[in-house]
């Protein structure tokens, strides 16, 4: 078991390309059910191994509190371990094939309004140590939806100012191009000419956000920043940098966006990850038809 468990995570690396966090969490999954059979089954070779097990395995981690979300990942891992088993005729059948994926609620992501946005990013005083560069910071994650990893790892020579557009390394090692609105070009440049040079030391690296000694902002500083601004802007929500993200996706929806646009722009791989944000946009119209209509039943 042990021997396939480190050739599939071998395929996951090397001919997926998949992140090593994706590669750690998968391989967990199935050290975990590995464990689980051998000690409880006596099942030692994937061969060996059935559908009732598998389904036993689950109710298992189940009763043990693991919660749906999580369950599902383990599911899956499951699930792409052994179609590629069979796929390489280590195992005469897909077993797990028919397994099904467990139900997870989703919750529906918190949102700041446009309001809130422009009280937070214009509450940062320019004329402050630092308030060009944290300045700079929220006009991207708001203006492109960036993820806070994306923001932290973006260099100067992916950024495009005259084409309004930066090249940014997503989930999965994926790059993508997004879009760079004339708000946060403006902060940027003054950012770049005023602020970022003073930043600069000997061993510093093109990363477009510094900290004060001239090092890359982990994304521990940037939601560090974020909070410490919306605090300072007297927003009583809890602001981090997602949240910028799903403000993002949610006021591009409201005003006519496209999702399919929307989905691109956000790195998606799937629409149905986008599809969330649909499901916001009801609840909205849904309380203002309730609020303003003579006849809602309010």
């Amino acid at each position: 078991m042990q021997a396939s468990i480190d050739s599939f995570i071998l395929y996951l690396a090397t001919e997926r390309g998949l992140s090593d966090n994706y590669q750690l969490s998968t391989r967990q999954s199935l050290d975990s059910f590995a464990e689980w059979l051998r000690h409880f089954q006596h099942v030692a070779t994937p061969g060996e191994v059935t559908l009732a097990q598998i389904a036993e395995y689950l109710a298992f981690r189940k009763s043990g509190g693991l919660a749906a979300a999580s369950l599902k990942l383990v599911v899956v891992a499951i699930k792409v371990f052994f179609r590629f088993l069979h796929l390489r005729h280590r195992i005469p059948e897909d077993i797990a094939e028919i397994l099904p994926l467990p139900r997870v609620e989703r919750y529906l992501p918190e949102t700041l309004n446009e309001a809130q946005v422009e009280q937070l990013i214009e509450s940062v005083p320019v004329d402050r140590p630092l308030g060009l560069r944290d300045r700079a910071m929220l006009e991207l994650l708001y203006g492109s939806g960036l993820r806070v990893s994306e923001m932290a790892g973006a260099r100067l020579e992916h950024l495009h100012l005259e084409e309004h557009i930066i090249r940014v390394t997503g989930k999965g090692n994926k790059t993508r191009l997004a879009p760079v609105g004339s708000k946060a070009c403006e902060a940027i440049e003054q950012y770049l000419a005023q602020e970022r040079p003073l930043f600069v030391k000997r061993r510093t690296g093109s990363e477009l956000f510094l900290s004060i000694r001239g090092t890359r902002l982990t994304t521990v500083r940037c939601w560090q920043i974020v909070r410490e601004r919306a605090r300072q802007a007297g927003l009583e929500q809890a602001v981090y940098p997602h949240l910028l993200r799903h403000s993002f996706a949610t006021h591009l929806l409201t005003n006519g966006a496209d999702l399919r646009v929307i989905q691109e722009m956000l790195g998606h791989a799937d629409i149905s990850t986008t599809q969330i944000y649909t499901h916001v946009d009801q609840v909205r119209l849904k309380s203002v038809h309730r609020m303003f209509h003579p006849r809602s039943g309010r």
